[in-house]
């Protein structure tokens, strides 16, 4: 009889941090990695100088945390903002600024999500999350977010952004395995995005294509009208 896949912790953790990888490298436009190796922690906390936590509830319980220091936070905020357009004079110079706690946290909401999506893709299970807490720590400032989680397992890994800055994630899960009994297709996600852009670019050629017939049927009407002109100059009309 063959052995089942059994899906564990680590494999849940590496599909969190591929989520964190690919949100953050796309909004900022900078390449985000993450170590090879995780290590196991006892408990999760908030740490300086900006911690985040988000909770997640459903198919299996856990708490996600993650702990910038201020030179990764700025980098990530300010390369952000950078990358949407934004002029430099409106881009904050402080990591305490209400508007980097706001970006990062508006962030690490698009991070989760994206990896809720892809746990009810692959695992056919479905989790929900709460909005993200976001809080500038001081430096003698440590704080634990309680959990009702029976078993918990907990799991630190160091991510490192393009100016080699270091940031943090902390997963906190129930202790439990997803065993495949049996072959499935992983649905493609869609991504509303993409649609709205390739049909934008849909309608942008095919307008093109339009304005181009209108030219040239307007340039065949010249030739033609100029054609006529000369004939009747010859005849002396």
């Amino acid at each position: 009889m063959a052995r089942n896949k059994v899906i564990s912790t680590e494999d849940i953790l590496s599909t969190l941090c591929h989520s964190v990888t690919e949100v953050l490298s796309s909004a900022s436009g900078n390449q985000i990695s993450y170590s090879a190796m995780v290590q196991k922690i006892t408990r999760t906390c908030m740490r300086p100088d900006i911690g985040c936590f988000v909770l997640f509830d459903g198919g299996f319980t856990g708490l996600v945390v993650m702990n910038f220091t201020q030179q990764a936070a700025m980098e990530i905020y300010q390369d952000y903002m950078r990358n949407m357009g934004m002029p430099e004079e409106e881009i904050a110079q402080s990591h305490l600024s209400d508007d980097v706690s706001n970006v990062l946290g508006e962030l690490m909401n698009q991070m989760v999500g994206d990896f809720t999506g892809k746990v009810r893709e692959q695992l056919h299970t479905s989790i929900t999350q709460n909005q993200p807490k976001m809080m500038a720590i001081n430096k003698q400032v440590q704080i634990s977010v309680d959990t009702t989680m029976d078993r918990p397992q907990a799991r630190r890994v160091t991510f490192t952004t393009q100016n080699q800055n270091i940031f943090y994630l902390e997963l906190a899960m129930d202790k439990t395995e997803f065993i495949k009994l049996h072959d499935f297709d992983i649905a493609e996600s869609v991504d509303p995005d993409s649609i709205i852009e390739s049909q934008a670019k849909a309608n942008k050629d095919k307008k093109d294509k339009k304005d181009n017939s209108k030219t040239k049927a307007a340039a065949n009407n010249d030739v033609s009208d100029d054609a006529d002109d000369d004939f009747l100059a010859e005849l002396g009309l």
